[in-house]
């Protein structure tokens, strides 16, 4: 056990959920009277919180990015990762058949809780690093360094897992909430088997960078409007649902 990993378990919920509401709502503030979208800086902000947080460990710290292999290796990542892609694009076409199919739900797409949102307003290139960066750094440091630690001092693991991954897929849209879901899990196992936060960070940063990669190259939006590609995406995200479904009930029934 590392001193970096003791102090982020050391940093209580109700700490972390104070500081997030203060700083949410003085950046809102800020935002409504000056005009200027300055909460477009709350993850930013919640980064430096945790470095404040956590200062004193930087030795550990470095330690801890050296360690991020030597419990799990590099394919095992990838393979996490690309498995969760094609399962979050086959959820963005079930999502798009659901609508297709009952219109009334069409309000659904457009619902998310601001903090997911708050990226969406950068400009390009700084949305390409508040997505593949920011966000990673930030929402693992939330949900799996301190709820999914918090909650396992006072429920079994299993459902600290679900939890706080529940709470994670809440803060994403229609469409992405169930593959946020079991992504979150995947990133919950990662840390657990690991100990170390900078795994499940790493492999978020790789989910964000890939599927950033993949929204940018894809310029004739061929994902969702041709058929022979949507086909063989909807096969393998089918194959990746089974393959996530067993492996992460095989992986939690080892936790205690």
């Amino acid at each position: 056990m590392s001193l970096f990993n003791d102090s982020l378990k050391n940093i209580t919920l109700k700490h972390l959920a104070v500081f997030i509401v203060v700083i949410y709502a003085v950046l809102y503030l800020l935002s409504v009277f000056t005009g200027i979208t300055v909460t477009n800086w709350f993850y930013v902000i919640v980064i430096a919180y945790f470095i404040f947080m956590l200062r004193g460990n930087f030795q550990s710290f470095k330690i801890e990015i050296g360690n991020v292999f030597s419990r799990i290796g590099m394919k095992y990542i990838l393979l996490v990762v690309f498995l969760n892609i094609f399962f979050s694009y086959g959820m963005l076409y079930l999502a798009g058949a659901i609508i297709d199919q009952f219109p009334f739900l069409d309000f659904l797409v457009a619902f998310s809780l601001p903090s997911m949102s708050l990226i969406n307003h950068f400009p390009a290139v700084w949305g390409f690093i508040a997505t593949v960066v920011i966000s990673p750094i930030s929402e693992e440091l939330i949900f799996r360094g301190v709820f999914l630690n918090r909650l396992r001092l006072y429920v079994p693991t299993v459902f600290a897992v679900f939890i706080s991954s529940l709470l994670f897929g809440a803060l994403h849209g229609f469409g992405s909430m169930i593959s946020a879901v079991v992504f979150a899990v995947c990133m919950a196992i990662l840390y657990i088997k690991t100990e170390n936060i900078f795994v499940p960070m790493l492999a978020h940063f790789l989910n964000n960078f890939f599927a950033e990669i993949i929204k940018l190259a894809d310029v004739n939006n061929l994902l969702f409007s041709n058929n022979l590609v949507i086909g063989i995406v909807s096969i393998l995200a089918v194959i990746s649902a089974i393959i996530l479904f067993i492996s992460i009930v095989k992986e939690l029934n080892k936790i205690k």
